[in-house]
């Protein structure tokens, strides 16, 4: 089940912050407790961490947008970034270059 990425209490009397930057790309591998996304208020600036590991499936704000408290960030997938089907189709090529190679 994916983990939300939410703007979490910024501070007394803080509401609203700016997404500075991304540390991480979609699809990048994240741990649980990395810093995924900085974002910046007239009083703090500070790093949101990832909750769990997992995979960086979709960044939902951008550098340089408005969020308020509870708004979505992005999310995160279980799994290390490698999907199944990839790993599948990698196999079969290495089984068929073998079969070509044989008399």
């Amino acid at each position: 089940m994916p983990t939300k990425i939410i703007v979490p209490a910024l501070g007394e009397s803080v509401v609203e912050a700016t997404v500075a930057r991304w540390l991480k790309n979609e699809g990048d591998t994240v741990k649980a407790g990395e810093a995924v996304v900085e974002l910046e208020t007239d009083k703090v600036d500070l790093e949101v961490p990832a909750e769990k590991d997992g995979v960086l499936s979709k960044i939902e704000r951008q550098a340089g947008e408005d969020v308020q408290i509870g708004d979505l960030l992005g999310m995160i997938e279980e799994g290390d970034g490698a999907p199944a089907a990839n790993g599948a189709v990698t196999a079969k090529a290495d089984a068929e270059a073998v079969e070509e190679g044989e008399p």
